[in-house]
């Protein structure tokens, strides 16, 4: 079974001789084989960057392996993270699972049973997940294992879309995808200017770059009234360690970073097969609330992915959180076929 998905202080050894341990750097080669055998296809650079990563940052990842007389017979990815897609508390992302079919039934459930335990042990209160909505199999064995449909909805657009030419929404407190809930946000158009302007003529958007770390820390402060420089510490070494390609975006104003958005394009997460952007983080100063900021940096992002052949940009938004609906709206984001999924750890 191929699932869309810190070293662990103990090993789980059942009865049956089935041995659950941290998943390492030199298992890839098996996990990548036991992966091409369930979907078909080959997702090498995916899991090198994942054990890589995991390797140099163990709290950032929970990662096990399931093996039965020396042979792995499944193996789970998951993910920590603080401030994706609005979340404020430390949540986890289970993004990659796979069952050799040959092992016999319930390595699946031993791996996400060992899995909640460990992060329940962290201190981690929830553990998230994406499944196409069609993939009965894969709903069905996570609804075993105690999951239920998260309060959040995934957009996704096209990146070949027409960019609309419309007034441009900008939040007072913008957040994109980041909803902080800090302010009251405003959505609401400026009327009669044009979005493509905005996006290349008003505002310079350029490559993030480590340099711009204090930058967006002081601009999510604003935001946010929270200071999160680890987090964004580690967002901007998965941007440039973790990710297939950086696509992590400041725009200026008067030479200062008025807004921010920290995308990846990705190839394997929660089981998919084609390349695909994602959207987690976005964020506009305050003080440059209803000038276009957000609308522009979206409009280049886009305009990159383009230029990549990606096909598609996703990002979660919580089911209520209407003003930033309507925006995400107004930019050409639909409902996608996948569900979101939660389990409560505690």
């Amino acid at each position: 079974m191929a699932g869309n998905a810190t070293k662990a202080n103990t090993e789980t050894i059942p009865a049956d001789g089935l041995r659950v341990r941290p998943l390492e750097s030199s298992d890839l080669e098996a996990v990548v084989a036991l992966d091409q055998a369930l979907s078909g296809h080959g997702r090498d650079d995916f899991f090198a960057r994942r054990l890589d990563h995991a390797a140099r940052d163990r709290a950032a990842f929970a990662a096990f392996a399931a093996e039965r007389h020396g042979r792995l017979a499944g193996f789970v990815f998951a993910r920590i993270y603080e401030g994706e897609f609005g979340v404020i508390d430390s949540e986890a992302a289970l993004d990659a699972i796979g069952v050799d079919r040959a092992s016999g039934h319930g390595v699946g459930r031993v791996l996400l049973e060992h899995l909640a335990t460990h992060l329940s042990a962290r201190g981690i209160g929830e553990l998230a997940t994406q499944v196409e909505w069609t993939d009965h199999v894969l709903l069905g064995f996570f609804a075993r294992g105690g999951f239920a449909l998260a309060p959040r909805i995934v957009l996704e657009r096209a990146s070949g879309d027409p960019l609309p030419a419309i007034g441009v929404p900008v939040a007072r407190a913008a957040t994109g995808a980041n909803e902080t809930g800090a302010d009251e946000i405003d959505y609401g158009r400026a009327p009669g200017e044009d979005f493509q302007s905005l996006a290349h003529d008003r505002f310079p958007v350029r490559s993030m770059t480590r340099d711009d770390l204090e930058a967006v820390v002081a601009l999510d402060r604003r935001i946010t009234r929270r200071s999160r420089p680890a987090y964004y510490a580690r967002k901007l070494d998965e941007a440039f360690d973790l990710s297939a390609v950086r696509m992590s975006l400041v725009a200026e104003i008067d030479r200062q970073p008025a807004g921010f958005v920290m995308a990846r394009v990705d190839f394997g997460e929660f089981g998919h097969t084609e390349p695909e952007a994602v959207m987690d983080t976005i964020g506009v100063d305050p003080r440059y609330g209803h000038k276009g900021v957000a609308a522009a940096l979206l409009s280049q992002l886009v305009a990159n992915l383009g230029a990549l052949r990606c096909e598609a940009l996703r990002t979660e938004v919580s089911w209520n959180h209407f003003g930033l609906l309507s925006f995400l709206d107004r930019m050409g984001f639909r409902p996608h076929r996948r569900l979101a999924l939660r389990l409560a750890l505690r």
